[in-house]
């Protein structure tokens, strides 16, 4: 697909991943909306800057943990012209053990995480007959994450939802995921050599950065003989199980 002047529409993009997406997108010629649920200030700062630099950028705004909050999230976006392009990547992550993974806690990760990506799918397959979905997941879905079962559930279901969409979509829509491994440190911890310590072990021996996510991103957007694929952008960690 060609991105020059394409409106995308990035979910969570105002912050972490979401906010080097954009960032990405925007230098290869995107128009990006930028959306946010709480975080205004980001990522009206980041249109803002976006802008500056010669791109478009808009933002939009809503909660993703219903139908009616999805579709007008999607309804902001189309406002500004048919989207080619999405990228769910807003998700949300609590560790639960067996014990504690009760209706609640399920519904708190699958609704975020799996509901709002199927339903912000189905919204942009009925406006647009050409475009390219992009799931954000997580290099644990080749793993076992006991600590955070629904998290788990809800990452490996919208992997299989990746691929189930891409069977439905094509030829017209396009839909591949981006399975990151860490690349960041926990919200509130700025430690530069926290991923260092904490990250486990890698094949390559590095630890990837958003830009690295970002160009994955990019790639599955750009190249036309591909659907249906998950890209491990994690050093290598998803083949040693656990990565640990």
């Amino acid at each position: 697909m060609k991105l020059e002047d394409a409106w995308i529409l990035v979910t969570g993009g105002a912050v972490r991943l979401g906010r080097a997406i954009c960032e990405e997108l925007a230098s290869n010629g995107a128009r990006v909306l930028i959306h946010y649920r709480s975080s205004s200030d980001e990522a009206e700062a980041l249109a803002e800057s976006l802008r500056m630099r010669g791109g478009q950028a808009d933002t939009v705004s809503g909660a993703l943990d219903t139908e009616i909050g999805c579709a007008d999230v999607l309804n902001q976006a189309i406002q500004h012209g048919t989207l080619r392009g999405l990228v769910n990547c807003a998700a949300a992550y609590e560790r639960h053990l067996l014990e504690e993974s009760d209706e609640a806690a399920m519904l708190s990760q699958l609704r975020p995480n799996l509901f709002a990506p199927l339903a912000l799918t189905r919204g942009f397959a009925a406006q647009a007959d050409a475009g390219v979905v992009i799931n954000l997941l997580d290099r644990r879905i080749a793993a076992h994450d006991e600590k955070a079962i629904p998290y788990q559930l809800s990452k490996v279901a919208l992997a299989e939802l990746t691929r189930l969409a891409a069977l439905e979509l094509a030829p017209g829509i396009r839909v591949n995921a981006v399975a990151p491994g860490p690349v960041l440190p926990p919200p509130g911890l700025e430690d530069s050599d926290y991923l260092l310590h904490q990250a486990g072990k890698t094949p390559l021996g590095q630890v990837c950065d958003p830009a690295a996510v970002a160009r994955a991103v990019i790639f599955l957007m750009k190249e036309p003989a591909i659907t249906g694929q998950i890209v491990f952008v994690d050093g290598g960690q998803h083949l040693l199980g656990n990565g640990v």
